[in-house]
């Protein structure tokens, strides 16, 4: 690439590198000039303009950028479009962010025309952030450093997010004479907070005298429900064989290790029972503001394994008493955002009970049952999936021209089980809640499915919400986030009603009337329904 002054009748296909103004319109920075353009200038009196003319196996800006990016090896990472050369890549969702240094490291040293950037490594992202970019620096580079830096790129994993996997946490606190309630409470709420952010919980407390037997106990018995056990000391670790890590012990469990290089959080306890994470929580752990404890407890909600050698590791850049730099748990939310749903209509039933005939194939007033359930909820508040099965080409055929999104479940014969568990995983990263429809009900209606949704944005998505009738349950039902993970878990032809029970999330029942227990399994039900079989 040449840069610098061209004369204007050799401009023609070279990049300004000033923005020039015309009458009546203006050339960017970073346009390339047409022979029009080059007509206007040279009737505007312009000699000459400063601007890049491209060697022929050079690669313009966003090209390669585009290129460098499209060479990447990742996960939970998108690449937005290329702009004034730079490829900007975001976070699919929240998570712990992890990136190879020495890879980036070797990149950033073929040449200066080429640059990455990433976030720390470890660093606690939400979805969409931006956790790296690629910038050209030039407006154009040789192809070969481009093949330079995307043979790097191909040797391994460049960097990651680790979603996180909403935990079932249990704490124990312990008291001592002279410990107010208000300070215990007070650590729960606190607590509470700092797992929102991965939409984890707290599923059961215990509190114990400050004694090793009494919290070995607790912790032994919160570890048979929770995914993860929080200790949180009346009196503060000064041993290796102080109370929480001779707990731990004593439980059965193995201490990974005792102290932390980062400050706040020195005191922090790291251990196992039963393959599962326990957590001695420093002091500070009871203030919402960062320290050495979000940064262990974030890595293990995202699934990520922490070595006693990882902690040792955390002294650079663990002097963080002057550094707030995550949003603390006490500051109100920016603005409220109501929690989106999406509607599963599962469709890929095999009919059993019908002997022969598609009961979704079933007129109703002269409509398949399947597009007229379909109809209802896309008139609904709610975007709209469909799990086809058996006869999915004749389910499909009958939604054709519906804005629904198909997803096909090859195991519809294994049971219901395998079509939630499609469903659900087809949701985007944005939804946060799936409201899971059979598309046997003829008597629940659009009206029905936006009080559901609306009872779900009351509860701030956090909710699971049933249909009942006087008191029965019944369907639909809307399943928060945080049962994803689970739903994926699930085997055979268990569906969400299992799941709920076994969760012991906060359920919100709604009245929806009689609709919510009719399905139209028998043809005799179907009959009565005012449905007509077809075969």
């Amino acid at each position: 690439m040449r840069f610098g002054p061209v004369p204007i009748e050799n401009a023609e296909g070279a990049v300004l590198a000033h923005s020039i103004q015309l009458a009546g319109r203006r050339l960017r920075k970073a346009h390339v000039l047409t022979g029009d353009d080059v007509a206007a200038l040279k009737a505007a009196g312009v000699a000459e303009v400063v601007a890049a003319v491209l060697a022929p196996n050079d690669l313009g800006e966003d090209e390669a950028a585009a290129m460098i990016a499209g060479g990447m090896l990742f996960h939970g990472v998108e690449a937005r479009p290329p702009s004034t050369g730079r490829v900007n890549l975001h976070a699919r969702e929240a998570g712990v962010f992890t990136v190879d240094a020495a890879m980036i490291d070797a990149i950033n040293a073929v040449d200066p025309a080429v640059t990455i950037a990433t976030l720390a490594n470890f660093a606690a992202v939400e979805q969409g952030q931006m956790v790296a970019t690629v910038k050209i620096i030039p407006f154009a580079v040789p192809r070969e450093t481009v093949e330079a830096v995307t043979g790097l790129c191909g040797r391994g994993e460049i960097f990651a997010v680790h979603p996180f996997t909403p935990k079932k946490v249990g704490i124990v606190q312990t008291v001592l004479p002279g410990i107010k309630d208000s300070v215990l409470a007070k650590t729960t709420r606190i607590t509470e907070a700092r797992l929102a952010r991965s939409q984890s919980r707290v599923v059961e407390e215990q509190r114990t005298p400050h004694d090793t037997d009494a919290v070995a106990s607790a912790i032994a018995k919160l570890a048979e429900n929770c995914d993860l056990v929080v200790v949180f000391g009346a009196s503060a670790v000064s041993d290796f064989d102080d109370v929480i890590p001779a707990a731990i012990r004593a439980a059965g469990g193995e201490v990974v290790r005792t102290g932390m290089p980062v400050d706040p959080g020195n005191l922090l306890v790291l251990g196992r029972l039963g393959g599962k994470p326990m957590l001695g929580a420093p002091g500070c752990a009871r203030s919402p503001k960062e320290n050495g404890f979000d940064w262990v407890l974030d890595r293990l909600i995202a699934g990520l394994d922490v070595t006693a050698a990882d902690i040792a590791g955390l002294g650079v850049g663990g002097l963080l008493m002057e550094i707030p730099t995550r949003p603390q748990p006490r500051e109100a939310p920016a603005a409220p955002v109501k929690p989106t749903v999406e509607i599963v209509l599962l469709a890929a039933g095999r009919s059993s009970r019908m002997g022969g005939p598609n009961k979704l194939l079933a007129l109703f007033e002269g409509q398949p049952l399947v597009r007229r359930s379909a109809e209802r909820a896309l008139a609904s508040r709610a975007g709209v999936t469909v799990v086809t099965g058996h006869q999915a080409d004749r389910i499909s055929a009958a939604l054709s021209d519906l804005e629904v999104k198909i997803v096909h479940n090859p195991d519809f014969v294994s049971g219901l089980s395998g079509s939630l568990k499609r469903g659900v995983a087809s949701l985007s990263a944005d939804v946060a809640g799936a409201m899971i429809v059979l598309a046997d009900m003829p008597g629940v209606s659009t009206g029905d499915f936006d009080h559901l949704i609306g009872a779900f944005e009351k509860s701030g998505g956090a909710a699971v919400v049933r249909a009942v009738h006087n008191g029965k349950r019944g369907n639909p039902v809307i399943l928060p986030r945080s049962l994803f993970h689970a739903v994926s878990l699930l085997e055979g032809d268990t569906g969400a009603r299992h799941l709920v029970e076994a969760e012991g999330l906060n359920v919100v029942d709604v009245e929806i009337g009689e609709g919510a227990g009719i399905d139209v399994d028998t043809r005799d039900a179907l009959e009565n329904a005012g449905g007509v079989l077809q075969d």
